[in-house]
This record gives C-alpha cells, sequence and structure tokens, in this order.
C-alpha cells in the first residue's frame, strides 16, 4: 500500500498509512449507522475516534469533524422537527438530509485519499 502526504493545519508532513486513511474515512461512514440504530451517528465515530485519536493524528481530526458535523446535524434535525408544526420543517428536514448525505460520501473519499476536510455548518463542540 501506498503513503500519500498530507498538509494539514498543524501538521507539517505526515506520513499516511492505508489504516489511518481507512479509519478516518470510517469515521464519516459510520454515520450511515444511525439509519439502523439510534444514536449511532454519534457514538460510532466517537469510538473510532477514542481508540485511535492518541496514535493517529489524521484519523484524530477526522474524528473530532465527523463528531462536530453529526452532533451540528442533530441539533439542526430537533430545529426541523419543531418546524414541521408550521410546515416549513418539511422541507429543512429534507434539505438537511440530501445535504448530509452528499457531505459525508464528500469527507469519506477526502479521507480516503489523505486529504483534510471541513465539513460545512458544523459547530466545532469537540477541539
Amino acid at each position: 500500500m501506498e503513503n500519500t502526504p498530507v498538509e494539514a493545519a498543524g501538521a507539517e508532513h505526515e506520513e499516511l498509512s492505508a489504516d489511518e486513511k481507512n479509519l478516518a474515512m470510517f469515521c464519516h461512514l459510520s454515520a450511515f449507522l444511525g439509519l439502523f440504530i439510534p444514536l449511532a451517528h454519534i457514538i460510532a465515530p466517537l469510538i473510532i475516534w477514542l481508540i485511535k485519536k492518541d496514535e493517529m493524528p489524521f484519523v484524530d481530526r477526522h474524528g473530532k469533524e465527523s463528531l462536530n458535523f453529526q452532533i451540528s446535524m442533530t441539533i439542526y434535525y430537533i430545529v426541523s422537527f419543531f418546524l414541521m408544526f408550521i410546515l416549513v420543517g418539511w422541507l429543512v428536514f429534507v434539505g438537511l438530509m440530501i445535504f448530509e448525505l452528499v457531505v459525508i460520501i464528500i469527507a469519506a473519499v477526502k479521507a480516503s485519499k489523505g486529504e483534510e476536510w471541513q465539513y460545512p455548518l458544523r459547530i466545532p463542540f469537540v477541539q
């Protein structure tokens, strides 16, 4: 497997193993578990991040991004739920679902290539 150099904020040049790229990618893709298991969209990336954050800085950065985004999206979904009572929430909810699907896939692809990614609309809870 080939290692790829990456430039990141706080990281000058680091060689990334395939394991690091894959784990970072799984931090993002594991959010889809929330479709089947309640709160798994937060718990799965949290577990990966907690286990690997100290030994893999790339996974640390992507894990934090994934967690921050999933927590933010949960808040946005709750707000859209309450907006459903005035009907506009349905449009917001569907828009959030499409947006989330697209950006998670983009983030996973970026991670698999060893690139950095910041989700739009994420609130930085975990730093």
